[in-house]
């Protein structure tokens, strides 16, 4: 018997129908494999952000929404487009976890610098220092004016991709 490969359902006969799924079960492991990715070498911060995200997600909670909440000034990031001194605070706060400083140009306490800035400008600044040493500046669509997102390592660009997809988020390097 023959049959037709169909792209969008290539995962059709990997269970027998009788398999007992867990699809909570699987979804926590995927949210734990993106909360590792997000913290590089620091299986704590990612545990205790996985204790939030298991409360959220027990509740019913949106996967994106419950993991943003997690990560949020811990090791990611949701701020206004309007808010490019915000932007900056937890982005310098994100890269001192990896023992680095980004250099934004220009005196980022300046006012009249960041009465200039835009914020998906310094996202792609951001993007650029960090990649000097190895490290990916990913966001992920919000629906609102926002920008939001995370650091991984650059050798985990690939994996970061497929966990992040798998869990709703559409991300991207550098800015929206």
């Amino acid at each position: 018997m023959h049959s037709e490969y169909d792209p969008d359902d290539n995962f059709a006969r990997s269970f027998h129908d009788d398999a007992d799924l867990d699809e909570d079960a699987a979804q926590e492991a995927v949210a734990w494999q993106f909360l590792l990715l997000v913290n590089p070498d620091d299986e704590d911060a990612a545990m205790e952000q996985f204790a939030r995200c298991r409360e959220a997600l027990a509740d019913g909670g949106d996967p994106v929404q419950a993991l943003r909440d997690a990560i949020d000034w811990r090791a990611g990031f949701h701020v206004e487009e309007s808010d490019p001194a915000g932007l900056i605070e937890v982005l310098d706060e994100l890269a001192a976890r990896f023992g680095l400083r980004i250099d934004w140009g220009d005196d980022a306490d300046d006012d009249d610098f960041l009465e200039r800035a835009e914020v998906p400008a310094l996202v792609n600044v951001a993007f650029d220092r960090l990649r000097e040493h190895h490290y990916t500046l990913w966001t992920y669509e919000t629906g609102e004016h926002a920008q939001a997102g995370f650091i991984t390592r650059q050798r985990d660009d690939e994996a970061l991709r497929m966990v992040a997809g798998a869990l709703g988020f559409h991300v991207r390097t550098g800015a929206l």
